[in-house]
């Protein structure tokens, strides 16, 4: 084997690395980035894998099938990671491997043939990359829209109602709060979202 001829992990000999890399997420942690909004993945457990390096780009996939949700690049480590990285509140500890977003398709994962990965992280050469990011198209323009979330709280003032709502909120999160949400200036096409996902609210319609 040559000096720059790719090894199966995806690694080249003397220390170089292929410039760009695949990352398979969990089935776990797909779902709780679809949940909450975040700048930035953060993924431990990754001990004895292939590090890239700050400024590499990222493809970001899940599997079963094998499926594009989002492209970044390399940031800095913190130096800390999540105790649990199926959980992005978790406490913080050592060794994290810390992804910024820059494109996201997390509702509409594009399908993905003819990949082969040997791990939770794989190397992409160039070409391969941007065949994936191609995928995806340009970004959807943005919008305005409406969201509500809304609890019937029993209380003894407004101040002690608005502390319960925040704790319920912390408490039962998105895992278990519909949310509302319709474009701005369009209430009428409201839809409730439960999980990340549309959900039916009128139990008439279930009958």
């Amino acid at each position: 084997m040559t000096d720059t001829e790719p090894r199966t992990s995806g690694t080249i000999e003397g220390g170089a690395g292929p410039g760009a890399w695949a990352v398979l997420l969990p089935a776990e942690r797909y779902e709780a980035e679809r949940l909450v909004h975040h700048d930035t993945l953060e993924l431990t457990g990754l001990d004895g894998a292939v590090r890239p390096r700050p400024g590499d780009p990222v493809a970001v996939l899940v599997d079963e099938p094998l499926r594009l949700v989002a492209l970044g690049r390399v940031a800095l480590a913190t130096g800390e990671t999540r105790e649990d990285p199926d959980d992005p509140q978790s406490e913080a500890g050592p060794g994290a491997l810390v992804v910024t977003y820059t494109r996201r398709v997390l509702d509409e994962p594009v399908p993905v043939g003819g990949l082969a990965l040997d791990g939770p992280v794989t190397g992409l050469d160039p070409a391969g990359f941007r065949e994936l990011a191609d995928r995806i198209g340009p970004p959807p323009a943005r919008r305005s829209w409406l969201v509500s979330l809304d609890l019937p709280i029993e209380a003894a003032s407004p101040a002690e109602a608005v502390r319960l709502f925040w704790a319920y909120v912390q408490e039962l999160g998105p895992r278990e709060l519909p949310a509302f949400v319709s474009p701005a200036g369009d209430e009428l096409a409201m839809q409730a979202f439960v999980l990340g996902a549309e959900a039916n609210q009128d139990p008439e319609e279930d009958d």
